[in-house]
């Protein structure tokens, strides 16, 4: 079975552990070595246990421990794009033994395990090359979705058979757009190459839904809302907007979907674990 705890999500920090049976994943290590080494402590996780280290762009929010965690962490892999390992300093201190590239639409097996497969697919936002991830274990599959403006209909491919999703409902329109932030930086965030918002969250996870629906599934879909903006969002307004959306097309919490928010800080289970 995958577990996925998040050990925080946000526009200050992202990291992610995932878990299957013998295997540990790290995704994104923008947090302090030291938030992160204790949640693998507090789930029982040798650091020198983990696997693999997914990165998905070089923003500090997802880098800024990564010479630290290639200390801690000193068997895993680090998988990264190539513009992603070329535009973050810290992979200039990971063993490059350790680092393995990885492009859009590849799909890679942990030492040749037949049983754990590692997807990435093409992010649209403002990064050198970013990558989101999913992770295959038997029939399982998870997907995590961040830091993109939009949901591309190769990203849309890459995740609409996950029965676990992570996914950015990072802002509230109107709380961007009435806040603090400058003209730029709100059409940044609002544009193609930045994040998503919990309307468009809410619009993308309702389709999928449906797919769902329409191939016959029966396990209801679990979320986990992510990278929820400080200062342009809530996570009562994001669980709101999504799960108004939800029920207005005409699925039901519980039955069709599993739904909770990621905490800015702090751990957070997917929901269903």
């Amino acid at each position: 079975m995958i577990e996925i705890v998040s050990v925080g999500s946000s526009s200050s920090g992202n990291s992610y552990i995932i878990k299957t049976e013998g295997r540990t994943i790290l995704v994104d290590a923008g947090l302090p070595a030291k938030t992160i080494i204790g949640a693998l402590d507090h789930l029982g996780t040798d650091p020198a246990d983990v696997d693999a280290v997914l990165i998905t762009h070089e923003h500090v929010d997802h880098v800024k421990s990564v010479r630290a965690i290639s200390r801690k962490c000193c068997n895993a892999f680090f998988y990264v794009s190539r513009g992603t390992f070329e535009n973050a300093a810290g992979f200039s201190h990971v063993p490059q033994e350790r680092v393995i590239l990885l492009s859009a639409g590849e799909i890679v097996r942990l030492d040749n395990d037949d049983d754990m497969e590692i997807g990435a697919f093409p992010l649209s936002h403002d990064a050198a090359e970013p990558l989101g991830f999913t992770v295959t274990s038997g029939d399982e599959k998870l997907a995590i979705v961040t830091d993109t403006g939009i949901v591309t209909e190769e990203i849309y491919t890459a995740i609409s058979d996950a029965g676990l999703l992570v996914f950015e409902a990072n802002h509230d329109v109107d709380m961007l757009m009435f806040g603090e932030y400058p003209y730029t930086v709100k059409v940044r965030i609002k544009g193609e190459k930045g994040h998503l918002s919990n309307d468009y969250a809410g619009d993308v996870l309702a389709s999928i839904l449906s797919d769902r629906k329409a191939r016959g599934e029966q396990e209801p879909l679990r979320i986990m809302l992510a990278h929820l903006s400080f200062h342009n969002n809530a996570p009562l307004f994001a669980r709101q907007t999504v799960e108004n959306t939800l029920a207005a097309a005409g699925f039901h919490k519980g039955k069709d979907y599993l739904l909770d928010v990621a905490a800015k800080e702090g751990i957070t289970q997917m929901p269903g674990c």
